[in-house]
C-alpha cells in the first residue's frame, strides 16, 4: 500500500474574512458536515461554532479557519476555530449586569470538553469536543 494511503484524512476545512457573516457562514458548514453524517439534531453545534468564531471576530485577528470532524478516538464530533490572535478565550465571572460575556460560559456547559491550542505558524486554536 502506498505510503500516501496510510495518512489521515484531512478534515473539510473553510476559511471565513473577520467579518459579521462569519457566524452564519460557519453554521451552514457545520449544518451541511451533520447532513453528510446523518445527524438531525445540529443545535448545540451551531452554537457552539457560533461562539467560537464570534470570539474569533471580535478578539482574534486575521482570517478565521473551521473545522469540523470526528475524533477518531471517540467518534465525538469536534469543532476547531483557529485565528491569528495569541490572545485565549477564557470563561469570564458571572456578572448579572454584563450585556455579553456569557457565551464560553454557556459553551462550557453544553460542551463534553474544549480547549486552546497554540498553532506552530503563531495564533491559536479554540476547539470544542460535543457529547
Amino acid at each position: 500500500m502506498p505510503a500516501a494511503a496510510l495518512a489521515p484524512e484531512t478534515p473539510p476545512t473553510v476559511v471565513l474574512e473577520p467579518n459579521a457573516q462569519a457566524p452564519s457562514l460557519a453554521r451552514r458548514f457545520l449544518a451541511a458536515r451533520f447532513a453528510e453524517w446523518g445527524i438531525e439534531d445540529d443545535y448545540v453545534g451551531r452554537l457552539v461554532v457560533c461562539e467560537l468564531v464570534t470570539n474569533s471576530y471580535l478578539h482574534g485577528v486575521g482570517q478565521i479557519v473551521v473545522r469540523v470532524f470526528r475524533d477518531e478516538r471517540d467518534g465525538r464530533v469536534v469543532v476547531e476555530v483557529w485565528d491569528a490572535g495569541e490572545g485565549r478565550p477564557a470563561i469570564q465571572p458571572e456578572d448579572d449586569g454584563a450585556t455579553s460575556g456569557r457565551g464560553l460560559l454557556l459553551m462550557a456547559e453544553l460542551v463534553h470538553d474544549w480547549g486552546v491550542r497554540p498553532l506552530n505558524e503563531g495564533g491559536k486554536a479554540t476547539w470544542a469536543k460535543l457529547r
